[in-house]
């Protein structure tokens, strides 16, 4: 009975509303690029290295290129030709070329690399959990595998679902009573049955829970505070034997309070004070100090078809003020079956997170501290074998039993929902990560960037696309390594390495991204586009060098690019030798300069024009007789290649 199970009639009939499908534009900015005012400096490094050209700078920013936008068989080739240039490289490029290997499959290969990365840096804790886990591959196809999950003994032909353990029984709803039936599904309305816990951990012996509690309607979910006087549940609006309805005609769901009598059973029922007629309030969950009540209801100022709230719990067990958890958990769509587990993690049922279909069960580690003091919430989706294409709802674990259960309607199962346990393994220590994406330059928030969170040996963890603000927050084990890289079409991408406390601390970070995708313009020079640093020459010569010969590569590829684009070679000297003898330098290198790029790039002789200004147009005040650093007389040797004409 899938249906009744997306509308949550099948939670006795949490909201009587069929689901609509909400439509929504989604706005794409496409940014359209005149092609004859933008470069991009990689496809230029590409063409210099494809013309033969070769040095570490070009093969590390090359592979790096590609290496960041995971297009991991060009990195691979990159990478290789630096390590062929067999220089003084850094470690971390061993590295990258150890896992660029891997995207081919080529694990033999991408080891060896690993193993110099190991040698080249010792300290590093990639290259030792390398060193001592040889055996990574088997190791990783081991712990891919599901948990086992077992569908209860108990279970019927009908609808079980919704356990919580109360002293040495497990208390469920189910629809296998003899009552009334109830006209959806066609079984009798719910009601509270329990089963005895077993030395073996085994439950048996299915009996009806409490007469008092139970009625002719639906009772489900209950909750119990620590000291096991007062038990929360829901039931019907029905009360004093009276069903009621609301305006539409419909029954709601409302949350009741019932006390422990001295002969075990329970009594004194009575409805919470903001239950109401017009909505419906249900499935409450009681903190591990028996302070906050969590539930669900879609009253007035619910954000979906139904929001998780928290209300205090007085200490005469009456209630608070209902809060709603917000729009950091709560979607449009159905956020259900809250659940507080001993550490205060939250979990919850929800289809409005990406899932694997129907009602999926997430958790927010740490939520009691962090909604508390306003922290960083981030809903993690348990994934199989708790999850699968159909509806999993209801969670609930005992840490100190190591016993763990959730509902399904999942295939295969004994009835329509049925009720399944596993190991409930205590998590390690966690934390939140949280950070912003930035333009390098202006500062500007980055929007639409995607950050990837990779652990210490470069596998992809975790995606996102950071929103308006730009932040962006994972959450991440203690006393682990991990890499965080944000990327973005046009720009260079950013990552940092972090390890992580051995303690529960947030951990902020700020990723910058510098725009890859320049405007050329006329008076745009060339040199600072393209990152070109000072021409060098030999002493009193003006012959091109090597690498200068390199560093002209990238203006001729540019005017090739643009084939009516002139430019204006400035050359220009420091201050430190004679006035004359620098403005003869200059006008020599000037020359030979303009001379290199006609002949090697077969440029036109007239899209060049240029002359030396020796040092009569200093950047700075390092003029003659004025004390100056050596980096500051450098700022003065420069050459400019300016744009003068795009037509």
């Amino acid at each position: 009975m899938k249906l009744y199970k997306l509308t949550l009639i099948a939670f006795f009939g949490f909201f009587i509303s069929v689901g609509y499908a909400q439509k929504g534009k989604i706005k794409k900015a496409n940014k359209e690029y005149d092609q004859f005012s933008y470069v991009k400096t990689s496809e230029i490094l590409l063409e210099v290295a494809e013309a033969g050209h070769k040095s570490v700078d070009l093969f590390q920013k090359l592979g790096n290129a590609f290496y960041f936008n995971n297009k991991m068989e060009d990195a691979a080739k990159w990478y290789g030709e630096l390590m062929k240039l067999e220089e003084n490289i850094d470690a971390e490029y061993y590295f990258r070329y150890a896992q660029a290997l891997k995207y081919g499959e080529n694990y033999e290969e991408s080891d060896k690399w690993m193993e110099k990365f190991n040698q080249t840096k010792s300290n590093d804790s990639r290259g030792r959990a390398f060193a001592s886990t040889v055996d990574y591959l088997a190791k990783i196809e081991k712990v891919s595998k599901d948990f086992k999950v077992t569908n209860m003994d108990f279970n019927s032909e009908v609808s079980d679902f919704g356990t919580t353990q109360y002293k040495d029984k497990l208390i469920f709803a189910s629809s296998r009573g003899d009552g009334k039936t109830y006209g959806w599904n066609d079984q009798p309305f719910l009601d509270l049955f329990s089963v005895d816990k077993q030395e073996d951990g085994t439950y048996i012996n299915v009996q009806n829970y409490d007469d008092n509690v139970n009625t002719t309607y639906h009772e489900s979910t209950p909750s119990f505070t620590p000291d096991d006087q007062l038990m929360f549940f829901t039931r019907n609006n029905y009360t004093n034997k009276k069903l009621k309805r609301d305006s539409e005609d419909v029954t709601r769901l409302k949350l009741y309070r019932a006390r422990l009598q001295d002969d075990g059973t329970w009594d004194d029922i009575e409805s919470v004070h903001f239950n109401s007629n017009q909505y419906s309030v249900a499935h409450p969950s009681v903190n591990v100090y028996g302070t906050k009540l969590y539930f669900a209801s879609d009253m007035p100022d619910t954000k979906g078809s139904s929001d998780l709230y928290v209300v205090d719990i007085n200490p005469d067990g009456t209630l608070g003020t209902p809060k709603n958890l917000g729009s950091k958990i709560n979607t449009e769509g159905q956020e259900t079956f809250p659940f507080i587990n001993e550490k205060g993690d939250l979990f919850f049922s929800s289809n409005g997170y990406p899932g694997l279909g129907g009602l999926d069960i997430y958790v927010i580690r740490d939520f009691e501290n962090k909604f508390e003091r306003s922290g960083t919430l981030v809903a993690e989706n348990l994934g199989k074998p708790i999850n699968s294409p159909q509806d999993d709802f209801a969670y609930y674990e005992n840490l100190g039993t190591n016993e763990g259960f959730f509902s399904s309607n999942r295939l295969n199962g004994k009835g329509d929902d049925d009720i399944y346990s596993f190991a409930a393994v205590e998590n390690k220590c966690q934390q939140i990560v949280e950070g912003i994406v930035k333009d390098k330059n202006t500062r500007e928030l980055l929007a639409e960037a995607t950050v990837i969170l990779f652990d210490k040996n470069g596998k992809e963890i975790e995606r996102l696309v950071v929103g308006e603000s730009a932040t962006f927050a994972f959450n991440v084990d203690c006393d682990e390594e991990y890499l965080v890289r944000a990327q973005k079409s046009d720009y260079a991408s950013d990552e940092v390495r972090f390890t992580t406390p051995s303690t529960k601390q947030d951990l902020e970070l700020e990723l910058n991204l510098s725009k890859e995708v320049r405007e050329i313009k006329v008076g745009t020079d060339l040199a600072k586009v393209l990152d070109i640093p000072i021409i060098y020459f030999d002493f009193d010569k003006s012959n091109i060098r090597p690498d200068a010969a390199l560093e002209l590569q990238k203006v001729i590829a540019v005017m090739k690019q643009y084939p009516n684009m002139k430019i204006d070679v400035r050359s220009h000297t420091d201050s430190r030798a004679p006035y004359s003898y620098n403005e003869s330098l200059s006008n020599r290198r000037n020359k030979s300069t303009i001379a290199h790029i006609i002949k090697v790039g077969l440029i036109d002789a007239n899209r060049l024009t240029g002359r030396g200004y020796g040092e009569r147009q200093l950047t700075n005040k390092c003029s003659d007789g004025v004390p100056c650093t050596e980096e500051e007389h450098q700022l003065n040797r420069r050459s400019e290649f300016i744009v003068v004409s795009m037509d």
